[in-house]
């Protein structure tokens, strides 16, 4: 038995550094994991002859629907189209997809898609992930053959070539190759060059006020001579580099938040190598955000914070607030969360790649290298949106030879950082697998934390089409803590809900209180029953910090070196600089 156990160990290491070198070929996803999901399926399908029976029913009637179609639109009689696209399928919308032979391509291409979906749909025994993941292969799949791809079958792009005489094709190549480049020799995309953080982007003024192996804390100068009496700090995702919420001056969340009279600080997280591959969650929590709010209060005094956390920034935050409120502490003021999610059920379409499987495939790889390097993460975003994110980059960049114009979002977007090896596997297995934190089995040191630890006013904000935090898993918030809670649903997704600064066009919010001890409400019920209103979110959050600050005082200087926090160097600081 000894003997055995020995040889086991011996051949771990071996194991993983296959799995290893596999996850780089598959850009980490796990074949076990996309091979059970299959097999689940096409075992159940395969014992339903009832459900194949009905499959072949509505190819059946697909097929009668189809060429009825057709008949009506080579005679000129079309009467409209046998199926419509979903509401977020643009592909279609050209009135050059309404003639013959494109409007047959698009229209078969539909009916086909929506035959796979029944397929991979309601299959009795298959579990609920396992169809999500079929579902979702059977549907990338499918995408790359749309006819929308392809110059031949794409009216759009061929009426472009014959007005161009080739030449958008030729664009087309220039910019293929000029990628493909970039690709290889792993730099930026094309355009990022124009935004450099702290010349054009990052540039609002302050100081570097403490730093740690995995913080800078970054205190910016006001612009008014009275303040409000508590300060402001955010705590961004380390996934993330901070400046997101510093872009250019128009669009900048800190310069606004500091032009409306708040003492604003930022953690800047260091991007990690492999000599971090040890920190933990909990390294995460006691050396970032409890740091963190040790030099906030060092700097102004001991006086209560208004805590902001976004997306897994907001998680970690609402942890260590959880424990702080848990033990007592009278540190914070308020807490408000962008995007963030606490309760893992309902993550999402990210939960796609997340189960055992998966996240042990994901461990190997990182335990190789220390930490997941940024282009694994960047792929799994493009997938979810392959739509938008490649086939629409294909057409327009490619095919059509328009190249995107590059914006500030798109270049912080594309200066990606990494997650040690250590913590990002806690955080999957605790949170997104286990949901630990929402169900009470979290421990900050001996104790567990839940959401009813929080007895501070929180502002929530969710964005409509948010594909990495969906806003009904960010309102969960309402049914699992009992404190005072606003919820602000924003137009946009991710990041664009959430940089919505006053004056940019087409945004709208709706918004909520839900006092302590009130019964709850569903978030479809909600949605129903709360009036839209035009505009940013940003003044309706700052007269919220407002209400909820004890008055003025005046503008603070920049450190405070009696207490141990001189400045260290001018903002943006160096953690964000590094590559």
């Amino acid at each position: 038995m000894d003997d055995d156990t020995s040889d086991a160990h011996q051949i771990y290491p071996f194991d993983r550094f296959l799995h290893a070198a596999e996850a780089r070929a598959t850009s980490g996803i796990s074949p076990a994991s996309v091979m059970s999901a299959y097999l689940d399926w096409a075992v159940h399908l395969a014992n339903s002859p009832g459900k194949q029976a009905r499959l072949m029913e509505k190819a059946l009637r697909k097929s009668v629907k189809f060429s009825a179609y057709l008949q009506r639109a080579l005679t000129r009689r079309q009467e409209g189209p046998c199926i419509d696209p979903l509401p977020q399928d643009r592909r279609f919308q050209a009135d050059d997809w309404q003639q013959m032979p494109f409007c047959a391509l698009y229209q078969g291409f539909l009916l086909t898609q929506q035959w796979w979906d029944n397929a991979t749909h309601g299959v009795a025994g298959v579990t609920p992930h396992h169809e999500d993941v079929v579902s979702f292969a059977a549907r990338q799949m499918l995408d790359v053959f749309a006819p929308s791809n392809f110059l031949a079958t794409n009216p759009t792009v061929l009426r472009r070539t014959m007005e161009e005489g080739g030449m958008n094709l030729v664009r087309g190549t220039q910019n293929f190759l000029e990628d493909w480049e970039r690709t290889v020799l792993h730099q930026p995309p094309a355009g990022t060059e124009k935004f450099k953080v702290g010349e054009n982007v990052a540039v609002t003024p302050g100081k570097v006020v403490y730093r740690n192996r995995l913080i800078e804390v970054i205190q910016y100068e006001p612009t008014t001579k009275k303040v409000g009496a508590e300060p402001v700090l955010i705590v961004p995702a380390w996934i993330m580099k901070y400046y997101i919420l510093d872009l250019s001056p128009e669009n900048s969340m800190v310069k606004y938040l500091v032009d409306q009279g708040h003492t604003v600080f930022m953690i800047s997280w260091k991007n990690p190598t492999e000599a971090d591959r040890d920190l933990g969650f909990h390294d995460y929590i006691d050396l970032g955000v409890m740091r963190a709010l040790d030099a906030v209060r060092g700097v102004t005094g001991g006086v209560p914070i208004h805590t902001v956390g976004y997306c897994i920034g907001g998680t970690l935050l609402t942890i260590a607030v959880a424990a702080l409120c848990r033990d007592g502490s009278d540190w914070i003021k308020s807490m408000t969360l962008f995007a963030a999610q606490t309760d893992f059920t309902e993550a999402g379409e990210l939960m796609l790649f997340i189960d055992d499987s998966q996240v042990a495939y994901l461990e190997d790889l990182m335990w190789d290298r220390g930490y997941l390097d940024a282009r694994q993460m960047a792929g799994a975003f493009q997938i979810l949106r392959s739509n938008d994110l490649i086939w629409s980059k294909v057409i327009n960049e490619y095919l059509m030879g328009e190249r995107a114009p590059m914006s500030d979002l798109m270049a912080w977007n594309a200066d990606a950082t990494r997650m040690p090896y250590r913590m990002h596997s806690e955080y999957l297995r605790s949170l997104f697998l286990k949901n630990d934190f929402a169900e009470g089995r979290y421990y900050v040191g001996e104790k567990p934390v839940a959401l009813t630890d929080i007895h501070v006013p929180v502002f929530i904000v969710g964005a409509e089409r948010d594909h990495v935090a969906p806003w009904k898993s960010v309102y969960k918030f309402n049914l699992l803590a009992d404190t005072d809670i606003t919820f602000l649903l924003t137009s946009g997704g991710h990041n664009a809900g959430i940089i919505s600064e006053p004056g940019h066009p087409h945004r709208h919010f709706r918004i909520s209180e839900k006092k302590e001890h009130e019964p709850y409400v569903t978030p479809d019920q909600w949605f129903e029953n709360v009036p839209v209103s035009d505009g940013s979110w940003w003044p309706t959050w700052d007269a919220w910090l407002t209400q909820q600050s004890s008055g003025s005082v005046d503008a603070r200087p920049v450190g405070n070196a009696d207490a141990g926090f001189a400045p260290v160097c001018d903002a943006p600081g160096r953690y964000v600089m590094e590559s």
